[in-house]
């Protein structure tokens, strides 16, 4: 691990934040981490956030310029949602990028804890193509029928393009960029990762099934997409015990291959 990552205290940061927060920041490194041995990351860009508890409008995000393999508990920046950084360990700041589309979500959606998003080669490709995510697979149909879109208006530097991007969200929690990529939010961090790792599964299904050129793709009918969309409800809120399996074993997965820097 760089040493730039490790010139903070990982004391000092749990000494002045509550239990609660401290939770979060550990879910959030772990989901950090996890998209570095999934190879979802973009070098230095992108960006996974959590809300922090408590009644501030404050959200935690990685700091510019780590890779997300450097980053832990202690090294999350801190900041509101009119971009003022209210705790940012390495001095590093934030990337504007992440800053607008994060903070417009957090601050249109509280019940939305957490927000990740990935630039990944075969979510940005689905996100290019004209009829987005297609019912070819079990998978893609969990997410078919709550997919959003929006519109590709350049680096996502500008707020004015927050209240257009609200609007396309709606009351979805899973969205596709176009031209871009994908992001998905969550009632926590489990379950926001939950639903992009299965987005990001169906990607990948998508773009191999594309790869046989003429192959006639046969997409699932419409009563199975109906049916696949009323069992997927049972889990997409995020308070089933399925997302707390799902996550246990990717916590396990990670320490076995990274070991619990995470936590730190």
């Amino acid at each position: 691990m760089s040493s730039l990552a490790t010139l903070h205290s990982t004391a000092s940061v749990r000494e002045r934040v509550s239990p609660e927060e401290w939770e979060v920041r550990v879910k959030l490194a772990a989901a950090y981490q996890l998209a570095a041995l999934f190879r979802w990351t973009d070098h230095i860009y992108t960006h996974f956030s959590a809300r922090v508890p408590g009644p501030d409008e404050h959200f935690l995000i990685n700091a510019f310029g780590l890779l997300f393999d450097e980053i832990t508990a202690s090294n999350l920046v801190k900041v509101d949602v009119d971009g003022t950084l209210i705790d940012d360990p390495l001095n590093l700041g934030i990337n504007q990028a992440g800053y607008v589309i994060h903070s417009a979500i957090h601050r249109a959606r509280p019940d939305l804890q957490a927000v990740l998003h990935t630039h990944t080669r075969d979510g940005a490709a689905v996100s290019a193509q004209r009829n987005g995510l297609l019912p070819l697979s079990q998978h893609a149909l969990g997410y078919y029928s709550r997919v959003k879109y929006h519109d590709y208006e350049g680096v996502a530097l500008d707020l004015d393009e927050q209240e257009r991007l609200i609007a396309d969200l709606g009351d979805s929690n899973i969205f596709i960029l176009r031209n871009h990529g994908l992001l998905t939010g969550g009632i926590s961090v489990e379950h926001a990762f939950r639903e992009l790792h299965g987005l990001e599964r169906a990607c990948n299904i998508q773009i191999a099934a594309q790869a046989g050129g003429n192959a006639d793709l046969l997409h699932a009918p419409a009563e199975a997409i109906e049916k696949v969309h009323q069992q997927s409800a049972r889990f997409s809120d995020g308070k089933g015990p399925g997302i707390k399996l799902h996550w246990d074993a990717l916590i396990r997965q990670l320490e076995r291959a990274s070991g619990q820097s995470y936590k730190h």
